[in-house]
């Protein structure tokens, strides 16, 4: 990337796209550009033109091509990455709880409770903590995303060429992700394959919100019971598609929505559930499977089910 005009911090920024991003989406780039300014503020840049490409309006799906040029207007960035501060959870398992790392990918086993991007100070997300306690790394790029109260494996690219590729995998079948919920109710049947799609909409308080309708994406997760138990169901979840939300929401259409879902699940549930020690969303991304972007090897990982969840299962009464 080659900046073509930058007089001062309050000037608008004209960079001219070289190899390094291209094929990058414009509100991912903008995201890593303007570190410590909010998404809603980055998606409303775009949204009413300030942002443009080759002086023309984009939306935040366009893809960056070598040579295109983009206008950055003046944005105030609220901190330096220098100034995050880590919490201890979040410092601890991005420091000891890496379960695989190359020259191009770490897999990483991500806590409950953060979410994978963030602003500045105690709110930062896993990929910018990741960038101040490895500021010798010049790209690391969050290869896909999973919900902030969800625990497991999390894929970061360190080379853009590997961020392209494991994008392409994720995008046809090239990746096999694995889930363990525990859902509300006994769920009797052992498989069952759902296809109901997915319409997500956006709440007034910005909050994502996701619903089964006919108009929504295709979605398809496949469910396998594990372990009933006298008032709960432990499932593997398989999701095919990577909708917002899909698993919780799934869960919720089948009647047996996710513990400690808070969004999609029955409050009456949560509250009684939260007495005998369910304090979190019970959805954790126990396994990832996929070919390594560079030498085609036939990759799996496993992530282990954190103490808290392990500990609620020993304790709960089986059928």
């Amino acid at each position: 990337m080659n900046e073509v005009q930058d007089k001062a911090k309050s000037k608008v920024k004209l960079l001219e796209i070289t190899e390094e991003n291209a094929d990058q989406r414009i509100d991912n780039f903008l995201i890593t550009k303007l570190k410590g300014v909010p998404k809603t503020r980055i998606y409303r840049i775009i949204r009413k033109g300030e942002v443009r490409v080759n002086k023309g309006r984009i939306d935040n799906k366009y893809r960056l091509k070598i040579g295109d040029v983009v206008r950055i207007p003046p944005v105030r960035v609220a901190e330096r990455n220098d100034d995050i501060v880590l919490p201890p959870t979040l410092k601890y398992s991005l420091e000891q709880e890496i379960l695989y790392e190359d020259e191009v990918l770490i897999v990483l086993n991500k806590p409950s409770g953060f979410a994978v991007h963030g602003g500045s100070g105690i709110s930062a997300g896993v990929i910018e903590a990741l960038r101040v306690i490895r500021p010798e790394e010049r790209f690391l790029e969050l290869a896909h995303r999973i919900d902030k109260d969800t625990s497991g494996c999390l894929l970061v690219a360190k080379k853009r060429s590997s961020l392209k590729f494991l994008h392409d995998l994720f995008r046809g079948d090239g990746i096999k992700k694995t889930y363990l919920a525990l859902l509300v109710g006994q769920w009797e049947r052992k498989k069952l394959l759902v296809t109901a799609p997915l319409l997500k909409s956006t709440g007034k308080g910005g909050e994502r919100f996701v619903k089964v309708s006919k108009v929504g994406k295709f979605a398809e997760t496949n469910f396998r019971r594990l372990q009933k138990y006298k008032d709960l169901t432990l499932v593997e979840a398989s999701p095919k598609t990577g909708r917002t939300h899909q698993i919780r929401v799934h869960a919720a259409w089948l009647g047996h929505p996710i513990v400690g879902d808070e969004r999609y699940g029955e409050e009456n549930v949560n509250k009684s559930l939260k007495q005998r020690g369910y304090k979190r969303l019970f959805l954790h991304a126990e396994q990832l499977a996929f070919a390594h972007p560079v030498t085609g090897e036939a990759m799996h990982f496993k992530a282990p089910l954190p103490k808290e969840l392990e500990m609620l299962l020993i304790k709960e009464p089986l059928k």
